[in-house]
């Protein structure tokens, strides 16, 4: 059974439950399973093997905040270069994930759906059991698989640092 924190973060002016312990620095990145804007099944850590990852949780694409920070990560993913990949990841269905993709012109990253099992959420401790939405948080995952960055917004409505993100993925490709 999956640790439960009650209380650290805030659904909807309300403490919630997160399943799943907090990942630590220079912790190995637990693989984990999703789906892609078609269905198809994705392995987050093998299909993006020899690559940095820049993993960001996000509630939600239909939500303002997230909905800035996908396209942000988007945009930057171009000078970024083929050697980072980013992989945003939400419980929202695919179909909707597709959509909002489509009409926000977000082409440069992959957008994945862990609604089906959820094994993003409890692997990387940001399930939130009682909305079963993902809780705001971004990974940077080296090419050997370990984390060299972790941050876990404190409420939903928080943004990344977005400039720490890409420097720790930059500073993953030579180090």
């Amino acid at each position: 059974m999956a640790l439960e924190r009650f209380g650290i973060i805030k659904f909807r002016g309300q403490d919630a439950t997160v399943v799943g312990a907090d990942l630590k620095l220079g912790e190995t990145a637990p693989e984990f399973s999703a789906q892609t804007l078609e269905w198809a099944a994705f392995k987050g850590l093998t299909d993006t093997r020899g690559k940095v990852r820049i993993i960001a949780s996000v509630p939600s694409l239909d939500t303002d905040v997230c909905d800035r920070e996908t396209r942000r990560f988007n945009q930057e993913a171009a000078s970024l270069g083929k050697d980072i990949a980013i992989l945003v990841i939400s419980t929202d269905l695919p179909y909707a994930q597709k959509r909002w993709c489509g009409a926000a012109g977000v082409d440069q990253l992959t957008v994945l759906s862990d609604h089906m099992a959820v094994d993003f959420g409890l692997k990387y401790g940001c399930l939130i059991k009682e909305a079963r939405l993902l809780r705001r948080a971004v990974f940077v995952v080296d090419r050997a698989g370990k984390l060299v960055y972790v941050a876990y917004m404190p409420a939903l409505g928080v943004e990344p640092a977005y400039d720490a993100v890409l420097e720790a993925a930059r500073a993953a490709l030579v180090g």
